[in-house]
């Protein structure tokens, strides 16, 4: 297993709020949890950032870590992440902010503690661009966009 330095920035984190940790020994994310000293509200369509008390050095060009929604906030409470999807950088050393975004109808309450995100890390590959003015080889898909296989 791969280790990544990461810093803790909030006295609370591993004393009153459980380290980052993965769940099962198949998760693929860890869970992030809301670094709160005190449960806060987030109102109908309100967005606001959350501290999950630490930071990571990923120090590896080949690697990026992706904050993803757990499904269950979504789904059940509409709680999802307002960017969608979180990027890390390798090279980004600050605190880990989770941007929690309330979709829904109703209030939400964010315990201390409360599982928010997934923590990915993930592979990555950097590119050159070739600008060409016709492609080597043709897929057959070529151009064909959005539902040009129609919805079955």
């Amino acid at each position: 297993m791969r280790q990544i330095e990461t810093k803790i920035i909030s006295p609370l984190l591993g004393k009153q709020i459980p380290l980052p940790t993965y769940a099962t020994e198949g998760a693929a994310g860890m869970d992030l949890r809301a670094c709160l000293e005190e449960p806060i509200t987030l109102q109908a369509g309100e967005t606001r950032l959350i501290s999950s008390g630490i930071a990571i050095n990923i120090h590896d060009k080949d690697l990026a870590a992706v904050l993803l929604p757990r499904s269950g906030l979504g789904t059940k409470y509409g709680i999802v992440l307002a960017n969608l999807v979180g990027l890390c950088d390798s090279d980004y050393q600050g605190e880990i902010q989770i941007a929690v975004w309330n979709r829904s109808q109703q209030a939400f309450t964010i315990q201390p503690g409360e599982r928010l995100c997934q923590l990915v890390f993930v592979p990555v590959v950097q590119v050159q661009l070739q600008i060409v003015d016709n492609f080597s080889q043709s897929s057959q898909r070529g151009e064909g966009g959005f539902g040009h296989t129609g919805r079955h």
